[in-house]
C-alpha cells in the first residue's frame, strides 16, 4: 500500500516535497532561485517539516523553511486545496516566522527578510499570472512599507517554456521521466525508483503518521488544560499521552502566559 502511494506523489504532496528538498542546499536553491527569478541567491540551510510550537495558539509545522547567505528566511508551502492557500493563512505563517526568530532582548531591527511562498495546484488568486507578490503598500502614495515582509504564490496551473512553467509542469508530475528540469526529475527518481531511496521514503510515511497522531494528541491536551475540567490523570487517559508528559504541558503553558 505504502509503495503504490509512494508511485502517486508528486512534488505537490507536501510529505514528498518536504522530504524531496531536506537538507538538499543545491535542491532548494535551485527551486528558490527559478522562483525569486535570481541566480545569486545561496542557501545556506533547508529544513523539512519544522514544527514551531504555540502554546498559546495554533501550532503550524512548515513545510520547507530555509536560509541564505545574507540571513534572508524561506517558508516553502505546497497547497493542492484551495482553501488551505488562504490569505489569512499566509499571514499567520509569516507571523509565526516572525515570532519565533528573534531572541528576548534582540532589536526589533535585527528581524530578518522574510518569504512565505506558497505552491498551489490551482490558480488560487484567478488572474492567470504564474507569480503573484504580496507587499505591504502605503495607500495614500502607493510607496512600499518596508517591513521586509513579503508572501508569493505560485501558481500551480502555469504552464509555458520558460523556468517556471517548466517547474509547475515538474511539480504536477508522477513520473519522473516525464519532468524536463533534470535536478528535480533526479530527486524525484532516487525516492520512487532507488531501492534506498524508496526504503527510506516508507520509513518516513511511517514516521510522519506516528509524529501526527502524536501533535495531535498533545494539541488535545493542552486545549483540555486551558478548559480546566479535567484532571491530569484523566488527560492523561484520554490523550493517550503519560501524565508526566501532561504536567509538563502544564509547565509551559503556564510559563508562556
Amino acid at each position: 500500500m505504502l509503495l503504490a502511494k509512494i508511485e502517486k506523489f508528486r512534488l505537490l504532496d507536501d510529505d514528498f516535497m518536504s522530504k524531496v528538498f531536506e537538507d538538499d542546499i543545491e535542491a532548494t536553491e535551485f527551486l528558490l532561485r527559478i522562483i525569486l527569478q535570481r541566480d545569486d541567491l545561496e542557501v545556506l540551510e533547508s529544513k523539512g517539516q519544522v514544527s514551531i510550537k504555540n502554546l498559546l495558539g495554533r501550532s503550524v509545522r512548515l513545510d520547507i523553511k530555509a536560509r541564505d547567505k545574507s540571513g534572508k528566511l524561506y517558508n516553502i508551502e505546497v497547497q493542492r486545496a484551495d482553501e488551505g492557500a488562504g490569505e489569512k493563512r499566509a499571514r499567520y505563517y509569516s507571523s509565526i516566522l516572525d515570532a519565533n526568530t528573534l531572541l528576548p532582548g534582540q532589536d526589533f531591527k535585527e528581524l530578518p527578510e522574510t518569504y512565505v511562498i506558497f505552491i498551489t495546484e490551482h490558480d488560487v488568486l484567478k488572474n492567470g499570472m504564474p507569480l503573484y507578490h504580496i507587499n505591504r503598500k502605503i495607500e495614500e502614495n502607493g510607496m512600499t512599507f518596508c517591513d521586509e515582509s513579503h508572501i508569493i504564490y505560485v501558481n500551480g496551473e502555469y504552464r509555458a517554456e520558460n523556468d517556471i512553467g517548466r517547474l509547475m509542469h515538474d511539480f504536477s508530475c508522477q513520473n519522473p521521466d516525464e519532468m524536463q528540469l533534470e535536478l528535480l526529475a533526479e530527486k524525484t527518481r532516487y525516492f520512487k525508483s532507488d531501492e534506498k531511496g524508496v526504503r527510506r521514503m516508507c520509513k518516513i510515511m511511517e514516521d510522519f503518521a506516528a509524529e501526527e497522531r502524536a501533535a495531535q494528541a498533545e494539541e488535545f491536551a493542552i486545549g483540555m488544560l486551558k478548559i480546566g475540567k479535567m484532571s491530569y490523570a484523566e488527560i492523561a487517559e484520554v490523550s493517550k499521552l503519560s501524565e508526566d508528559k501532561v504536567r509538563e504541558l502544564a509547565v509551559k503553558i503556564k510559563n508562556a502566559g
